[in-house]
């Protein structure tokens, strides 16, 4: 699995951590003071890691958003309160067929959680859960929630067709 952390996040960070427990990760340190240069490197963690799931955090929920708009990703995705409307242009274009779980929370304070209902609604295969937590969704990485819907996304591979 593949981690884009978010601005704040790291290699270290406590969802790494957290997926860690459960999985082979890579999550290599992003520049996040230069979106261009985060894309060259999660597009190299793409061609030599092949992800089974690509999981953004935050901004690197809107890295992950762009890699898909590129089509440098097809595969399961779980964003986390994807902060796209600070990173990329509006509205975010994706292809069909991308199976994509966008997990945020109702008290983020950060990115609107209206930003995650309209990708969703715009989407198929986009789907929103909305949860009892703030922007960080520290909750998740608690007692192995993150890791289940990690879970949860992979399997969405063997219902959606991707294009």
């Amino acid at each position: 699995m593949l981690l884009l952390h978010g601005l704040e996040g790291s290699p270290q960070g406590a969802k790494a951590r957290a997926l860690r427990e459960h999985f082979e990760l890579c999550c290599p340190a992003l520049p996040t003071g230069d979106f261009a240069a985060c894309e060259v490197v999660a597009q190299d963690a793409l061609r030599n890691f092949h992800p089974e799931v690509l999981v953004g955090s935050s901004f690197g929920g809107a890295l992950a958003l762009r890699l898909i708009e590129l089509g440098a990703w097809q595969g399961p995705t779980l964003l986390l309160a994807p902060a796209s409307r600070y990173f990329l242009p509006a509205p975010v274009s994706l292809p069909a067929g991308v199976p994509v779980l966008i997990l945020h929370g109702r008290k983020d304070a950060v990115v609107p959680m209206q930003d995650s209902r309209d990708l969703a609604e715009r989407h198929d295969g986009v789907r929103l859960l909305e949860l009892d937590d703030e922007h960080r969704l520290s909750t998740l990485t608690e007692g192995g929630r993150l890791a289940g819907y990690v879970r949860e996304v992979r399997e969405l591979l063997s219902t959606t067709s991707i294009a």
